[in-house]
């Protein structure tokens, strides 16, 4: 028994006052919405209505649950509203991952424009150098990096690719020499970096010549951040292939310089993940469709401007 539609029925009877003007606004029979009253008081094991030929009358205990059903049909279509609502007007908390470095340098950015354009929505971002579980740690959606991803079941969008440089400091450089093809390496001090995704045993590079791969030695030092190897590489620790964004702030004020300016290294793409694409939440949809906008531009122009930072 659909107990929920037999409230609706009941107090349509009685708000109509005959089940035959009842079934007529409920686009229904006569015999289905009197059938749907006996139901629920089958069910109650309580009379409700009254009934002669002519008209209905409500006993005591149906004046009682007749208030009872109003409260809940309006609490219910209230709930309706509101989850409808959510797919088409973007409102509430927005709960978002993404990778530590490339969250802080583009996504923070990204949120702010995002909020002036939906000023409903609040976010609570969390930065974590992994892919987290979306349904279990409560996440709506996540921005993760990937040569590919494993098949997870999530939805994915690629919304760009990022690229890494060779890095080092003046220091270094001044003392061994500057590195100008990926086989001059072979020379150096090259730390590793060791993030989600990463390929941990050589450098792949794209140069003037097309594909160069550079074989790793066993790394005198790795660290599993690039905010921390940006650090170690600015203390004259070695040579360093680091992501774009977080290498330009370090070029930007000379700590870092650009190695091997005519080489890219690590092509990595970025995807937004979330859990499905059916009735998908209004503000996981705008954002996403905000970030696949915005974020190939500003890849673009950060691309471009790094030329400037290029040592030839």
């Amino acid at each position: 028994m659909d107990t929920l539609q037999n409230m609706r029925v009941f107090v349509r009877v009685v708000e109509s006052g005959s089940f035959t003007a009842a079934a007529h606004h409920l686009d229904t029979t006569t015999a289905y919405a009197s059938r749907a009253v006996s139901d629920l008081e089958a069910h109650l094991r309580t009379r409700l209505l009254n009934r002669t030929t002519r008209r209905i009358a409500l006993t005591e205990a149906g004046q009682r649950y007749l208030q009872r059903c109003q409260q809940i049909l309006a609490y219910v279509e209230e709930a309706e509203a509101e989850a409808g609502d959510a797919h088409a007007r973007p409102s509430g908390t927005l709960r978002m991952h993404a990778m530590a470095s490339f969250g802080g340098h583009y996504v923070v950015p990204a949120i702010g424009r995002y909020q002036q354009r939906y000023p409903d929505v609040s976010v609570e971002l969390t930065l974590a150098q992994r892919i987290p579980d979306l349904l279990d740690e409560g996440f709506d959606v996540s921005l993760s990096l990937g040569y590919d991803l494993p098949d997870s079941g999530l939805v994915s969008q690629r919304l760009g690719t990022a690229f890494s440089i060779a890095c080092a400091s003046p220091a270094y450089l001044e003392q061994h020499g500057v590195p100008t093809t990926p086989a001059d390496l072979a020379n150096h001090i090259c730390l590793r970096l060791v993030t989600p995704g990463s390929i941990f045993d050589r450098w792949n590079f794209d140069g003037p010549d097309g594909a160069e791969t550079f074989a790793l030695p066993p790394a005198r030092f790795q660290v599993n951040g690039a905010e921390a190897m940006a650090i170690a590489v600015r203390e004259g620790m070695g040579v360093a292939v680091l992501p774009t964004y977080t290498a330009v702030r370090w070029l930007r004020n000379g700590d870092l310089v650009w190695v091997m300016p005519e080489y890219t290294s690590q092509p990595i793409n970025i995807y937004a993940l979330y859990s499905s694409r059916q009735y998908l939440d209004a503000k996981i949809r705008t954002w996403v469709d905000f970030m696949r906008e915005a974020l190939p531009a500003t890849l673009s122009a950060e691309q471009t401007a790094l030329r400037q930072f290029a040592r030839i």
